[in-house]
């Protein structure tokens, strides 16, 4: 697939930020980590990376605005446009030596999500979507799965750690949900979550606390791939609220009426 220049730019820097990771990832032991907060790490490879990114996507675009996750919000000369990146999306995993973890960059327009970019250095699997185009993974053309029945689903989430306030709420979504599907997954990177959905690897997901930049590449995508993308209280607002369920068409409404409660 032939993408846009900003789309080409995106997956340039999404590429060279993940090999500086994957180097950091081999050697991961040796990383000096610094506490965040309770249950929520940033090391050298993820300042590393934002910085990498950076430089490639203003260096290309420098009067585009950046929200990040640990650099923070910028404008840019530009006020429609801005980058939305998530260097290193399940942190946790990549301290532990866990192969799963991904880089994220979206790009607003206007307020609108209008390219997604979300890279698995680990696998070299590159998720992307520009709007109205489709979504795709590396060099295939991706759609959300065509299970329509719950019994026979996967659906992922995020469990809240370190004594978060909105354990007891997942804690009833589990239980409403397990006992009509095939089982839920906890991988530990929302971005990944939402790529999966969109290449029918999961059938659904819904997580609530999240970041704009967790959501936002991984919302266009699925979209992009043929999924619905809705916020979990229908009245509200997806990347302002940081709550999300998403899945194919054919489950989706019985999906989101178990988890709604």
């Amino acid at each position: 697939m032939v993408g846009s220049a900003n789309l080409n730019i995106m997956i340039k820097a999404a590429r060279k930020a993940g090999r500086t990771l994957i180097k950091d990832f081999r050697e991961v032991e040796n990383l000096q980590v610094s506490v965040k907060g309770a249950g929520d790490f940033v090391s050298k490879a993820d300042i590393e990376a934002e910085r990498t990114l950076k430089q490639e996507l203003m260096g290309a675009r420098p009067t585009y605005g950046w929200l990040a996750e640990e650099g923070g919000e910028e404008a840019g000369q530009d006020p429609t446009r801005r980058w939305i990146v998530d260097p290193l999306d399940g942190t946790t995993n990549f301290l532990h030596g866990l192969p799963h973890w991904a880089i994220s960059i979206a790009l607003e327009h206007k307020g609108q999500i209008v390219a997604g970019v979300v890279f698995d250095p680990a696998k070299d699997e590159m998720f992307f979507a520009e709007k109205g185009t489709g979504a795709w993974m590396n060099e295939s053309r991706m759609r959300v799965s065509g299970r329509n029945r719950m019994i026979e689903s996967i659906f992922a989430t995020g469990l809240p750690f370190g004594g978060r306030s909105d354990l007891p709420a997942t804690l009833q979504d589990l239980a409403r949900l397990m006992p009509v599907c095939a089982g839920v997954r906890r991988w530990g990177s929302a971005a990944l979550d939402l790529a999966y959905v969109a290449s029918g690897r999961y059938d659904g997901f819904w997580e609530r606390r999240l970041n704009s930049w967790d959501l936002a590449a991984g919302m266009l995508i699925v979209k992009e791939a043929g999924g619905l993308v809705e916020p979990l209280n229908p009245a509200g607002d997806v990347l302002t609220d940081g709550e999300i369920i998403c899945a194919n068409e054919a489950i989706f409404s019985n999906f989101a009426k178990v988890v709604r409660g």
